[in-house]
């Protein structure tokens, strides 16, 4: 799953077993943690 991270500008390949999803209000989050600069990466997905 591809994710943008913010702090050093550019998209980064996590594998899936390592996105967690959450649910906040009808819609699906996705976490994971950036593999070149260890913060918390998001990306929105869609309706839960």
């Amino acid at each position: 799953m591809e994710f943008f991270c913010v702090k050093h500008k550019a998209k980064v390949e996590i594998p899936d077993d390592q996105v967690k999803v959450e649910v906040k209000k009808g819609r699906k989050f996705y976490t994971a943690t950036c593999p070149v600069c260890g913060t918390k990466v998001y990306r929105i997905g869609g309706r839960a």
